[in-house]
This record gives C-alpha cells, sequence and structure tokens, in this order.
C-alpha cells in the first residue's frame, strides 16, 4: 500500500523535472529503522536544446540532518536522448532510516553542441503519512 504525495516541479534551460513520492509501508521495517520511499521522475524538453542526460547527483537528507550523497551514471541504468518536447519516466526508491526526509540534486546533460549543462532538480520530501503512523 502507497500513498502519494505532491508533485514537486522545476525548471531550468528548458527541461522541466515532476517528482512524486510515496511512502512504501509494505517493504518498510520501522522496528529496524529502515523506512523504504518511492520516487517517480518525468523529464520533459519543454524547449531546452536537444540533450543526452549523462549522470545524476542526489543529496539525500533524512530527519537527523544528516544528508549523504548519490552519484552515478545514468538514471536506472539508461542514458536517455532529449529532442525538445520529448519525455522520460522513471521509478526508483530510497531507503531512510528515519520517518522522514528530503532529496535534490541535479542531471548532467551532454548538448548537441558538446558542451554540458545541469538541470536541476526540485526538493522533494519523504514523510510517513499520518494514517500509518499509529501502525508504527
Amino acid at each position: 500500500m502507497a500513498i502519494e504525495t505532491p508533485t514537486y516541479i522545476e525548471e531550468s534551460f528548458g527541461y522541466r523535472i515532476e517528482v512524486r513520492t510515496e511512502f512504501d509501508f509494505m517493504r518498510s521495517n520501522p522496528l529496524q529503522g529502515q523506512y523504504l520511499f518511492q520516487y517517480h521522475i518525468t523529464i520533459t524538453n519543454v524547449g531546452g536544446e536537444p540533450a543526452q542526460l549523462l549522470s545524476r547527483l542526489w543529496h539525500i537528507e533524512d530527519a537527523k540532518g544528516e544528508v549523504r550523497q548519490v552519484k552515478g551514471p545514468g538514471v536506472i541504468g539508461h542514458t536517455p536522448h532529449f529532442k525538445t518536447r520529448e519525455v522520460f519516466d522513471y521509478s526508483s526508491f530510497c531507503p531512510l532510516p528515519t520517518m522522514s526526509g528530503r532529496m535534490w540534486g541535479h542531471f548532467e546533460m551532454l548538448g548537441s553542441d558538446g558542451k554540458t549543462f545541469e538541470i536541476t532538480t526540485p526538493v522533494f520530501r519523504f514523510k510517513i503519512p499520518e494514517d500509518f503512523i499509529d501502525r508504527y
């Protein structure tokens, strides 16, 4: 069972990033301090130059204020190319040791001119819905 939160949106360099998050009740284990959150990202070239997504950098902050970074090539094994109006959707997950947190970052893009640029993501939040707190 998962309950969705609001959509978080950011635009930069002609690219729009929309993020939705969910708490994954069935795959979390609060007795061991493990809370799993899913996030769903839609990247749309709304008028930016054609480009390829090369890598991502995430900053993940838990409710204790501890921040860790995750950097890697592509997203979920893909390095999509974007022409104008093209869209790429993907889903992933974020394990946290606390019942809430937040995440933000950027995607490094390679433009058709051979130069790289970064499109930023919104800051998006993870939080256990109130309905679930009594169950823990």
